[in-house]
């Protein structure tokens, strides 16, 4: 197959696969599952495929690249999709993500299960879209593509405080949505570049660079709209309530995948066209990163539902991310490529862990559970896995102490002193994490607990396990390889100027 396909595949397969269960409700049937099967599988493979084959030396550093006319050519907008080495990562998280999510919904067997799973597809092709996309229009528009299912599956499937949770992430998501567009639009007017491609607007700016108050204003009005959207402290109050009534699936794919769509944009968009914004508001944003890191990080340690433990931990660590892209350095941002992969993968799989243990104990409440390492030991083994990966334990194969461990080393040569209340997180972190670990699975369990439980608790089934492997295998495999992506990585940030990396001389 032509290379400049495979990206074009990845985003369509799941978007016909929506389609054909939207066309064909009253008629597919059992098909519904095999359908949407083959809708998450191949994004996967795609992801994988461009993975194993990416040449970080790639000539102009994006590969897999293809061209198509939209009609908007007199707007500048075409269809650009190619991946670089900071877009690849992403591009295999989502396909990886969306796999086991896709795998963990159809086992599931919701109600409505058709629609619940055609949402999901669409989640899924837009997911692809956005860190395929070299044209900045589409890599706004596939995320938008992408967000809309989120508000429904909550609102519908969601648990409990569903429609305000929906309702909240609404108005939250819509406006750093709103603040992004119009930093976008900002950046593309005063930049004078004849189309919205990447390549383009970085070809123009690198021959006519932006004046310094520009460069100001468009950094701050994409730091904010994408700080909203990445939960930056203290507009992070839409993202434990949401995650905590979404439905597994789709925290799975948004706190796994959609959230990095800001991170993503600053390290892509932002820091190599405006070079002289971070500066100006690296003071702002440290202390609001740092918001994220200890505030949110005690609130952290007082949650006593499970679900909610994991999605203020998500916010928590996105402050690690922000700390890296404030030093404005090629070892931050390359750190926080790294951590957004790493992070992705173990939210994902705690949330799919955590729906697991409810359907065992009828509760996310960690205080009644207790014990339940000698009835589940499996379920026990990779939940205290990925919650030691996601606390960054060092450990062989834990991707999250690479990147972390990274991010510390840029801000110590940035700003050392940033690093002591950063260091914070590392014992707040160990906290939460080890506690609830011991509360669910080493606790001794209340005699109320055990009447409570209606059947003998049972392992992980292999329906469960999949999706979890999946995930596994891949955080394990990068924890063990960070160079794999860390190269690509580099040579982007760099522009192929230096084959080693910073980030690789500090695994």
């Amino acid at each position: 197959m032509n290379d400049s396909l495979l990206l074009p595949l990845a985003i369509a397969t799941p978007l016909v696969c929506a389609l054909i269960l939207l066309g064909g409700k009253n008629y597919w049937g059992r098909a519904v599952r095999a359908i949407a099967f083959v809708g998450f599988v191949v994004p996967a493979v795609v992801s994988l495929w461009c993975w194993y084959s990416y040449a970080p030396s790639t000539p102009g550093g994006y590969a897999f690249i293809g061209r198509w006319a939209t009609g908007l050519e007199g707007l500048g907008i075409t269809l650009h999709l190619g991946l670089n080495g900071i877009a690849l990562p992403l591009f295999v998280l989502a396909g990886v993500v969306g796999l086991a999510a896709g795998l963990f919904a159809i086992q599931a067997r919701a109600e409505r299960a058709y629609q619940y799973l055609l949402l999901l597809l669409f989640m899924q092709s837009g997911l692809m879209g956005v860190f395929a996309s070299i044209d900045v229009f589409f890599f706004y528009f596939f995320h938008e593509m992408a967000l809309i299912p989120t508000f429904i599956m909550v609102g519908i499937w969601g648990g409990r405080d569903r429609q305000y949770a929906a309702m909240k992430m609404t108005v939250y998501l819509t406006v750093g949505a709103m603040l992004s567009l119009a930093g976008l639009i900002y950046l593309y007017v005063q930049s004078d570049a004849s189309s919205f491609s990447l390549i383009d607007l970085r070809n123009e700016l690198a021959e006519t660079p932006l004046s310094a108050s520009v460069q100001k204003y468009a950094f701050g009005f994409l730091l904010l709209g994408f700080g909203i959207l990445v939960s930056l402290w203290p507009f992070h109050t839409w993202a434990p309530l949401g995650y905590g009534a979404a439905p597994s699936s789709a925290a799975m794919l948004h706190a796994g995948v959609l959230k990095k769509f800001g991170l993503y944009g600053l390290v892509q968009i932002a820091l190599p066209l405006l070079p002289a914004g971070p500066a100006q508001w690296s003071s702002i944003l440290t202390w609001l990163a740092l918001g994220n890191i200890v505030v949110v990080g005690l609130i952290t340690m007082t949650q006593r539902d499970v679900k909610q433990l994991i999605g203020y931990s998500s916010v928590m660590h996105m402050g690690y991310a922000f700390l890296a892209i404030a030093t404005a350095s090629t070892l931050g941002a390359g750190a926080a490529v790294l951590l957004m992969v790493a992070h992705g993968l173990t939210v994902a799989l705690l949330f799919m862990l955590a729906t697991s243990l409810y359907h065992r104990t009828g509760t996310f409440d960690m205080h009644e559970m207790g014990g339940l390492v000698k009835k589940a030991p499996v379920l026990a083994a990779f939940f205290v896995t990925a919650m030691l990966a996601s606390i960054a334990v060092p450990g062989p194969g834990l991707a999250n102490f690479w990147a972390e461990f990274t991010v510390f080393v840029a801000i110590w040569q940035w700003q050392p002193w940033v690093l002591f209340p950063t260091a914070l997180g590392v014992i707040i972190s160990a906290i939460y994490g080890l506690r609830a670990v011991g509360r669910i699975f080493f606790g001794q369990p209340t005699d109320a607990f055990e009447k409570k439980l209606a059947e003998p608790v049972i392992d992980l089934r292999w329906a469960e396990r999949i999706p979890a492997l999946i995930l596994f295998a891949v955080l394990i495999a990068i924890g063990f390889w960070p160079r794999s992506i860390t190269e690509g990585i580099n040579a982007a940030l760099t522009g192929g100027k230096s084959p080693t990396s910073e980030v690789a001389r500090s695994e």
